[in-house]
């Protein structure tokens, strides 16, 4: 008699605790992590490395936000590091110096992306092929692919217009900026529109969307378009970066742009997720980056410690749904 009101009074607040954690868990971790390091680094606050934590984000925002449209239909994505090998070498194919114009170049590795992904969701839905064999067969083509047009070496002698997209703006890196439009169109689709409550609807319950009589088939195959699409535009400004474009550049991209997107709350059995969310997963990925490189800690157990952060986000992603 005596525990009945004790538990149905700690209930409700533990609860509403355990809601305020999902909401603003992330965003305190972030900042907690941000003062632990400036305690340990002061190197870390100043404004030079800041910029460049911004930076270093900007390829797996990117891919972050592309991959929340995947994860949100109940999919998932293994190819997108060999897709951002595979758009770098297409787009730096087409970037020397007199050739065309650097539209040319963008456009070219941003629909070799999209073409990816579009057969990712075509084999899926038509095939009715799990995502994870075809996207880890895809993962092998682009791979494969990225070597037969490069012929196995880096494309270099790229041009100074081309290489502006990896560059700064009046001292702001541009990736950054390409990533905040990328980011804002993505909310505004996916919160504010009828084909974003589509896609969250195929992930809820695709058979309940399929009944409401949604074309399940045309908004799984969106969802892994634009996920290719935005791994092609990584694959660009990743080109643009390093100045050529390496067939084997891109490796494990995808198990860090999955992280932080769950990190966000973007759930892996799909329905829930958000832009938001996997901005914030990507960055916190970063600052954990960045500050395993100021506090000189090797290679070796920074591998480790992303191994750890990986399994962690699906562990907590299992505990939300419990």
């Amino acid at each position: 008699m005596i525990s009945e009101p004790v538990t149905s009074a700690h209930s409700p607040a533990r609860s509403r605790c355990r809601l305020w954690l999902r909401r603003y868990g992330l965003m305190l971790g972030l900042l907690g992590l941000g003062v632990i390091l400036s305690l340990l680094q002061p190197q870390f606050l100043t404004v030079g490395n800041l910029i460049n934590v911004v930076r270093q984000i900007s390829l797996n925002g990117i891919l972050a936000v592309g991959v929340t449209y995947v994860l949100i239909t109940g999919g998932v994505d293994l190819s997108l590091g060999s897709v951002v090998a595979l758009a770098g070498v297409v787009a730096a194919t087409f970037a020397h110096p007199g050739d065309w114009p650097v539209l040319v170049p963008v456009a070219l590795g941003v629909m070799a992306g999209a073409t990816c992904g579009a057969a990712n969701g075509l084999m899926i839905t038509r095939g009715r092929i799990a995502p994870f064999i075809v996207t880890l067969g895809m993962m092998t083509v682009a791979r494969g692919l990225a070597l037969v047009v490069s012929r196995g070496r880096p494309v270099s002698n790229l041009s100074p217009s081309f290489l502006t997209l990896g560059g700064d703006v009046l001292g702001f890196p541009l990736p950054i900026l390409l990533l905040g439009a990328v980011a804002g169109i993505s909310w505004v689709l996916l919160a504010k529109m009828r084909l974003g409550r589509y896609i969250y609807a195929v992930g809820g319950n695709e058979l309940a969307a399929y009944a409401a009589g949604l074309n399940v088939q045309l908004v799984k195959i969106f969802a892994y378009t634009v996920c290719g699409g935005l791994a092609g535009l990584a694959g660009v400004v990743l080109a643009s970066r390093i100045t050529t474009g390496q067939p084997n550049a891109g490796v494990a991209y995808e198990l860090v742009a999955m992280a932080a997107a769950v990190m966000g709350g973007t759930s892996l059995s799909g329905g829930v997720g958000g832009v938001g969310g996997t901005l914030l997963g990507a960055l916190l990925m970063g600052v954990i980056n960045n500050g395993l490189d100021l506090l000189n800690v090797s290679s070796y157990y920074q591998q480790i410690v992303k191994g750890v952060i990986i399994i962690g986000a699906v562990w907590l992603d299992k505990r939300q749904q419990n």
